[in-house]
């Protein structure tokens, strides 16, 4: 396999796995607080991906330079995550998933504020084409409901959380000095799990976690393992091996993963017609996948001849 289709692999795991935890979050959401299992979650994360910067690049003192821009960085994702998670107590996965999608736009915008950067005519139809699939499931279909701008409580909820992300994304490139992903990932997730720990720690105590059903381990688990460890591992690997756009674009594919997800979990099918709206989003991804770069294809050709 080449080294972009191992990146597209990758990528195409990612979503899979970050599809996993909008459905297993909604079906514990209302059993734990969400502050109670970020903390928990971001302590393992932090954990898993601590050992594995020691392990790899090593960690140095001079990593942790200006601890601020992990608080600062820790602060967005955890409210990422918290609101992600209060979000899915009363908005259904798919949805959340499709207000999700938001996020590689949003990002965008905030990339032009913070560091000037452009996306071209195409990669701008294609997040408004995958944006307008986004909104036609986040109103589940209902013409008369998008109209009157008619939004569930939960998708507001979780809109805020990917705000909170889209800054993050660009944000990791103005703070970073020269430290490596994966040490500077681990700052922020131990950031993240010292505010939680401080913010959520009523929360924490008054939750009963010997009484917790083993499905509400299991999300615990999935979410600090998979969707966070492993996931992060994934775009790092992709990163290397394809364009940024490239990477991003497997953002609306999570929509269709969550569709999987719920009907093996039992959690049966959405509305026929919201799938004009997951179409929507496999147009903009098929748009932003498009190959942008062959013009570099052809000197790699002549160099290995």
């Amino acid at each position: 396999m080449t080294p972009q289709g191992q990146g597209h692999l990758a990528m195409l795991t990612f979503s899979a796995l970050v599809a996993g935890s909008f459905s297993l979050g909604g079906m514990v959401a209302n059993e734990i607080t969400p502050l109670a299992l970020n903390a928990v979650r971001f302590v393992i994360a932090a954990v898993v991906v601590g050992i594995a910067a020691m392990l790899t690049t090593g960690i140095r003192r001079s990593d942790f330079v200006a601890p601020w821009r992990y608080a600062l960085l820790g602060g967005l994702f955890m409210v990422y995550f918290v609101l992600m998670f209060e979000g899915l107590k009363t908005s259904p996965p798919v949805s959340s998933a499709a207000v999700f999608t938001l996020v590689p736009a949003m990002a965008g915008v905030f990339g032009w504020l913070m560091l000037r950067q452009r996306m071209t005519p195409r990669m701008a139809l294609a997040l408004g084409i995958g944006g307008a699939g986004a909104l036609w499931v986040i109103f589940r279909a209902d013409m008369a409901a998008l109209l009157a701008f008619d939004v569930g409580r939960g998708e507001v909820i979780f809109f805020f959380g990917c705000i909170a992300h889209a800054i993050y994304t660009p944000l990791v490139r103005v703070l970073n000095r020269g430290e490596s992903a994966i040490v500077f990932a681990f700052g922020t997730l131990v950031a993240g799990a010292l505010l939680l720990l401080v913010l959520g720690a009523q929360d924490i105590l008054a939750t009963d976690w010997t009484a917790l059903r083993p499905m509400v381990w299991v999300t615990i688990l999935y979410v600090a393992l998979a969707a966070s460890s492993i996931t992060f591992v994934l775009v790092q690997f992709a990163a290397l091996r394809l364009p940024s756009a490239k990477v991003m674009a497997y953002t609306y594919l999570v929509p269709s993963w969550v569709i999987c997800w719920e009907a093996a979990l039992g959690n049966g099918l959405p509305p026929l017609m919201i799938g004009a709206g997951i179409a929507l989003t496999m147009v903009a991804l098929w748009m932003l996948l498009r190959d942008d770069d062959a013009p570099l294809k052809e000197p790699v050709k002549n160099k290995a001849v």
